[in-house]
Parts: structure tokens; C-alpha cells; sequence
């Protein structure tokens, strides 16, 4: 077995106020080392799902554009509880860390790719992509044309944020049971289909990592956000179990594109307005 790798993770809840929790994992969801306070259970089961988390966020790049360098950086989820943040951690390895809602970001993350560094070639794992995310990959159909959508599949509403956020891609809803309602025009049936699947996904490994924070399985779960060299992937609650996907460029104004993403959820699923967050309860 390989050697147990915790003492190198005390660095990140040691120096950053707020920081609950950090696991150490390979890419098929072995855990590496765990901080203090997580049982052998909690960091088997965390890593499990992280591994799954990473590995769909992967296959979800091409969502985000066809960009040359398409590199999974990280991925950040927010609770009304809490964050927890994912990032690789070498050649099929991934860093994991809970905090406290009023963590500062900045500075876990910078604690979290340090650390990184000084793991350097610890880790030799070789990736793994399961088989949802090859599945994701595969049905994307890469550069191939896309089906045309059908003219009652355009939510105009989408179609509005994407045409006044510059920078701003696609968009597409998603019902309870995890197939889409409606996109942006931009957005194929194929493309549809697909990151549909991959959402479905990333929002239940995304519960699943509730009790990272020490939070219930019924932790409000508020959006996952996927970080590429090339741009942006936002899963949001949007309330009555429906799910809001939308992807960007890297340079597009992030804040701004969720804050136009969030005010239309209302009128995409009214039922939900009140409630925001009511995905999560799901």
C-alpha cells in the first residue's frame, strides 16, 4: 500500500482560519491520507465520490468551447454549510478541503496548489475517466455537427443572457429527473443529451460531499462550479429539483453571468422563485 500521505495535509487546516477538513486521493477514489477528525469511513466515502466528481468534470470540457488546451483545474462546490474545494494533485491524484461558509477562498486555494507543489511526483496514479464521464466524452460527438434543436427547446430567456453576457456560451435546463426542459440556441440535442447526463451526475457526487463539512445528507446545496484553462462550467439550483447549467469563456465576468443566470430562474421554473436553492433538497 502506499505510504500515508496526512501529516503533509495538516498545512491547509492548520494555517487557514475556517478550514475544516482535507483529503488526499488517487483518481479512482483510494484516499491517500485524511486531516484529523474524518474517520476511515467518511474519507473512503468522500473519496469515492471526488473521484467521481473530477472525473465528470473532465468529460464536461468541450461544454465550455472546443479550445485546443480544454484542462480540468478545479472544482468548487458551495453549501449554505460550507465549500469544498477539489483540485488535482498530480499525475491522477486529487486534493480535496472542506471549509466554513466564510472561509477566505483565496486563501485556501493558494494553501491547496501549494501543497500540490510540494507533493510533486508523490502521487503517480494513472487517471482514470469512469464510465459516465466516457460515456459524457463520447456521446459529445467532439467537433462533429450538432443536431439542431428543435424551435420549442429555446428558452428565450436563456438566450437573452447569453447574447448580452460577453463571453457567456451556453445554458440548459434541467429537470428533477435529470433530462433537459430547454437551452440556448447554441445548445444541440447531442450536446443536450449529454451534459445532461454529466450534470445529473456532478449534482449527486456534489451531495454526496455533504458530510465533508460535517453537514447532513440534506445539506442545502446551492451550485458547483467547474474550473478549465479555458473557461467556466456553473451548476446551479434552481428550485422544484431543476438544475441550471451554463458554461463560459475564462474571461468572462463570472459574477455577472450567475447573477443574470440566477434572476431568470424564476421565470424558468416559477414554482421555484421563492427557493432559489430548492435543488438541493432534491
Amino acid at each position: 500500500m502506499s505510504a500515508d500521505l496526512s501529516w503533509m495535509l495538516t498545512d491547509i487546516v492548520n494555517n487557514v482560519p475556517k478550514a475544516m477538513h482535507a483529503v488526499l486521493l488517487s483518481a479512482d477514489g483510494i484516499p491517500r491520507g485524511a486531516t484529523d477528525g474524518l474517520t476511515d469511513h467518511n474519507a473512503r466515502t468522500i473519496s469515492v465520490a471526488m473521484a467521481g466528481m473530477q472525473s465528470l468534470s473532465r468529460a464536461t470540457a468541450h461544454f465550455a468551447g472546443l479550445a485546443e488546451d480544454r484542462q480540468w483545474n478545479q472544482t468548487i462546490i458551495e453549501f449554505a454549510q460550507g465549500w469544498v474545494f477539489l483540485v488535482g494533485a498530480g499525475q491522477g491524484a486529487c486534493l480535496a478541503a472542506a471549509a466554513e461558509p466564510d472561509v477566505d477562498m483565496q486563501q485556501i486555494s493558494f494553501r491547496m496548489h501549494r501543497l500540490v507543489a510540494r507533493l510533486g511526483d508523490n502521487l503517480t496514479s494513472p487517471p482514470r475517466v469512469g464510465p459516465a464521464a466516457d460515456a459524457a466524452v463520447a456521446g459529445s460527438g467532439g467537433r462533429r455537427e450538432e443536431v439542431p434543436v428543435g424551435r420549442g427547446f429555446v428558452l428565450a430567456d436563456l438566450d437573452r443572457v447569453i447574447a448580452e453576457v460577453p463571453g457567456a456560451r451556453h445554458a440548459l435546463l434541467l429537470g428533477g429527473e435529470g433530462l433537459p426542459r430547454g437551452a440556448s440556441s447554441g445548445v444541440g440535442r447531442d450536446m443536450a443529451d449529454t451534459i445532461s447526463a454529466a450534470m445529473t451526475g456532478i449534482h449527486a457526487y456534489s451531495r454526496a460531499t455533504s458530510q465533508f463539512m460535517g453537514a447532513s445528507e440534506r445539506a442545502d446545496w446551492r451550485q458547483t462550479v467547474v474550473e478549465f484553462q479555458h473557461g467556466w462550467i456553473f451548476l446551479i439550483a434552481a428550485g422544484e429539483g431543476a438544475l441550471l447549467a451554463a458554461a463560459a469563456e475564462h474571461d468572462c465576468d463570472i459574477e455577472e453571468f450567475t447573477t443574470r443566470l440566477h434572476d431568470v430562474v424564476p421565470s424558468l421554473v416559477p414554482d421555484g422563485a421563492s427557493q432559489g436553492q430548492g435543488a438541493g433538497d432534491a
